[in-house]
Order: C-alpha cells, then structure tokens, then sequence
C-alpha cells in the first residue's frame, strides 16, 4: 500500500474537497476535516493543512495536486496500463469535432518507441497519416466524430465544453465495453474544472467517474498522445472528405482566411449549407455576414 503526503494551500485543498465530494465519507478521527473514499485510494485532509494519500493507486491521485509528481516524468508515463482522451476540431470554424479514448498497457511501448509518440499538435499532418494507422491496428481505442449538422444542433443547448465532456464520457464508456475494464489511470486532458465536468454529464446514462484530470497531459501521458493522434487522423480525413465533397480548399482554424472561404462557400452553395461545413456559432459567422453585405 502506497502514501503520499502533500502540505497545501487552502486554495489546493479546495480543489481537492470539490474533485472528491462525492466520495466523501464521515472520520472518527479529530484532525481530519475531509476525507474520501476513492477507487484504491484513501484521501485525508487534516486540520494541519497536510493531505495524505493512501492506498494503491495513492501516487495517481497525489498527482493530480502535487506539482513534483507532475513534473517527474517517470511517475506518471511509465504506468501502464493506463488510458487517455483527447479531441481534435473544437478550434476550427471548419470541419467535425473528433474525440478519442485509448488504451496502452506494457506491450505496446516497443510500438510507441519505434513511432516516437508525441502530441499531434507537434507532428505535421503528413506523419499523423503515417502514425495513426499504425496505432489503430494494434491499440484498444474509441473514437467519436461529430459532423457539423449535428454539433450546430447540439449547440444549440450545450456549450462548447459540456459538448466536449459528453464526448470525453462516451468515448471511455465505449472503451470499457471494448476492453471490459478500464485500468485505474485513465487521464483526460483537461479543459474544464473537474467539478464542471461532472456537472455537464450528470444526465448521461453511463458515466465513467475517477478519471484523472491534467492539462497537457498529451506530452506527460503517451495514451493522451495515441489519442490525440488518432483523433487528428479522423479529423483531417473527415476534411478530406469535405473539400471533395464541395470542391473547395478550406482553411483550418479560425482566421480571416476562414471568413474569406465562407464568403466562397455561401456564394456557392447558399447559407442552409453552411450548418453542414462549420460551427456556426464562431464569430467568423458574424464576419461573413459583413463581408458578404460589401
């Protein structure tokens, strides 16, 4: 059985009694204020402002509050197994929102050595084409692309995050059906407060509770990278498919230079269309319509 003890601030501590509220359960111990009864893990907040993690995946948790393990790499990317999730397309004015979960164990880091994963925002599209295939014949993953019909339509009663947490929920749920288990390391790259996270995905009917929550976590984390790499192949094939689709070059992003295909796009096709290529919401939308009263 694993300890690790951390002094922190009460701004930390918060977070720690907030991320862990529901699992909370009653001390008979006098100096404990707080603590929680997690998966393979003890957590308890003492009156001294010291909270001590206890239990086997102790270190796991510790992490997500204690800065020295983040920073150690051994610490955290050499767990295995372990499984991560990532989405590609939210920045983007055009294309889908893909969304990916996967799985490593110790058996795939010959495969991740020889590949050299790392986050797909490093690696130009042209090595994404190469690498994701490769993964995908060999590593458990869930993936999920939302087109842009449907996210406009989505949108319309959820915003940009509890879209992406709903997606984040599915893809483990999908995940676990695949493998049967989920490992006790399954990290999402964060993007929203914990306590928002759960509160976009209440009404969910699965939902996969004790994940890990971490920001650029795809460059701690080798699963969060497989799954970022994956899910940029879907994306970038999705847009592939939309350029052939409509005979256009797009431009990724959100720049002017969006605003210019749009002005393109509409001459083209017409307005109904536009729900079907782009996030209608994105202010490039407001500039088209300038642009196009010239």
């Amino acid at each position: 059985m694993a300890t690790h003890s951390i002094s922190c601030s009460k701004e930390i501590i918060e977070k720690i009694k907030t991320a862990f509220h529901e699992n909370r359960r009653e001390s008979k111990n006098p100096y404990i204020v707080f603590e929680a009864q997690l998966e393979n893990c003890i957590v308890s907040v003492y009156s001294s402002n010291k909270v001590v993690f206890q239990g086997k995946d102790a270190t796991i948790y510790a992490s997500a509050f204690d800065s020295s393990i983040v920073e150690d790499k051994d610490s955290t990317t050499t767990i295995y197994p372990q499984a991560g999730s990532d989405e590609v397309g939210t920045g983007d004015y055009f294309g889908s929102v893909c969304v990916c979960a996967c799985l490593l164990d110790k058996s795939h880091t010959e495969l991740l050595h020889k590949l050299k994963i790392q986050d797909s925002k490093q690696l130009k599209d042209e090595e994404i084409k190469v690498i994701a295939p490769q993964l995908i014949q060999i590593i458990p993953y869930s993936l999920l692309i939302l087109n842009n019909k449907k996210y406009n339509q989505i949108h319309q009663y959820n915003n940009m995050n509890q879209i992406k947490a709903i997606l984040h929920n599915q893809a483990y749920v999908h995940l676990k059906k695949k493998c049967t288990i989920l490992p006790s390391l399954c990290v999402v790259d964060q993007f929203t407060p914990i306590e928002n996270y759960y509160r976009y995905i209440k009404n969910q009917p699965s939902i996969i509770t004790n994940l890990h929550f971490e920001t650029k976590a795809e460059n701690k984390y080798p699963a969060v990278a497989c799954a970022s790499i994956i899910a940029r192949y879907a994306f970038l094939k999705e847009w592939e498919a939309m350029e052939k689709q409509y005979d256009m070059t797009f431009c990724k992003g959100a720049s002017n230079q969006c605003d210019e295909n749009g002005v393109e796009f509409i001459n083209r096709y017409g307005w109904d269309e536009l729900e079907n290529v782009a996030k209608i919401h994105f202010k490039n939308t407001e500039k088209i319509t300038e642009l196009l009263k010239k």
